[in-house]
């Protein structure tokens, strides 16, 4: 039984969510700790930079529509950055357009998806860019 927490712990990855959204910030935590891993939450794509930049989390899931600072921008700067660029940001948004997919993977997120997002879209995800 320890060598099987032990391994849970090994596997357990550090996820920042940034969406405004309260109830999307809830579900894509619960799902995300369901998986078994740890969650930093932030409704400001500005505190997410700074979060980024401090705690370096093992991968992001990045929201698009968001005062001040949108997602697009924050994964520009993130990617951009040195210290957080090698961090994996999905992006996870309403906006379902191909240019809008386009242009968020050329400010260097890894992934795209449109909410509402699954638990097996996300997951699966997770598992690609974790492993």
């Amino acid at each position: 039984m320890i060598i099987v927490g032990l391994l849970e712990e090994i596997f357990m990855a550090r996820i920042l969510i940034i969406d405004d959204s309260p109830s999307q910030l809830y579900g894509m935590q619960k799902i995300v700790e369901k998986l078994g891993h740890e969650t930093i939450l932030t409704e400001d794509g500005k505190e997410g930079i700074q979060i980024a930049r401090e705690q370096l989390p093992d991968l992001i899931l990045m929201d698009v529509v968001m005062p001040d600072l949108n997602g697009f921008q924050a994964t520009r700067k993130i990617s951009k950055d040195e210290r957080t660029a090698h961090i994996p940001i999905i992006i996870v948004t309403t906006k379902k357009l191909e240019t809008d997919r386009v242009w968020g993977l050329r400010q260097g997120a890894k992934e795209y998806l449109v909410k509402p997002v699954t638990e097996k879209s996300l997951k699966d995800v997770l598992s690609k860019h974790l492993s």
